[in-house]
């Protein structure tokens, strides 16, 4: 269908070098986005822009830290520069730290913060004068099952998810007059490098994981493609402040 068709248009990811990220890039990328692969660890990122291109569409790595307002700055910029435009933001690149309230440090509290839920600021507001300018684009949010359930490992996590949700319902409302649809997508539990450490570290999480999701597995990453590629693409051109969960069932269940 032509509604779903990303060909000319180019998607800056963060965090695209693994994970949802990448499951996400993929999708766009076979169906025709060129795309900005953006994270900190270069071999990863080359070893991701190597099979993005193998789908045979463009794609770049741009080292940035997305913690750090110039390091956005300069990664939007570029992105813009080597590309020719800019189209779609996926705001992915995330981090946890798994510890129960009264054990955080206010250094951890504020580097996931930072990383999840500031940096989706950043570079949502460095993008928006360049799709202004274009006369539209799309911005994807990464949120979470944790911006609707509680638990107790994950307060800074979880606070920075739900903080992801309402920002995504202010920039909808405040760019809709520019034809800058944002949305957000709640993963369920992807497996992922993210989510292997947790199962680690929480114990009987992956059984009840397996218990409570109707679909009885755990999500692969290509499983985030077909959401991307919608909220990506003309098709969702209506849609715009929406938090769509992809996660099996999960967050349908009473208990």
């Amino acid at each position: 269908m032509s509604g779903f068709d990303l060909k000319g248009r180019v998607a800056v990811v963060t965090g695209g070098n693994g994970g949802i990220g990448l499951g996400m890039a993929r999708g766009m990328a076979a169906a025709g986005a060129a795309i900005v692969v953006a994270g900190r660890n270069r071999e990863k990122s080359a070893r991701a822009v190597k099979e993005l291109q193998s789908l045979g569409t463009q794609a770049v790595a741009i080292e940035v830290d997305v913690a750090d307002e110039s390091s956005v700055n300069a990664l939007i910029r570029a992105s813009a520069e080597q590309l020719g435009r800019l189209d779609v933001l996926v705001n992915n690149a995330g981090m946890n730290i798994r510890k129960q309230p009264q054990d955080l440090a206010l250094a951890e509290w504020r580097r996931v913060l930072d990383t999840n839920l500031t940096s989706a600021f950043m570079c949502s507001r460095a993008a928006y004068p360049i799709m202004k300018a274009q006369g539209g684009g799309k911005i994807i949010n990464i949120g979470s099952m944790m911006s609707i359930f509680g638990a107790s490992f994950a307060g800074p996590y979880a606070s920075s998810k739900g903080g992801i949700v309402q920002f995504t319902r202010a920039t909808a409302s405040a760019w809709a007059r520019d034809n800058i649809q944002v949305n957000a997508v709640l993963p369920g539990w992807i497996d992922t490098d993210l989510t292997r450490r947790a199962r680690e570290q929480v114990g009987g999480l992956h059984e009840r994981i397996l218990a409570r999701t109707p679909a009885a597995r755990w999500g692969e990453p290509a499983d985030m493609a077909g959401v991307a590629v919608f909220l990506a693409s003309p098709a969702s051109d209506f849609v715009t402040g929406t938090a769509i969960p992809v996660d099996g069932g999960y967050s349908i269940q009473a208990g």
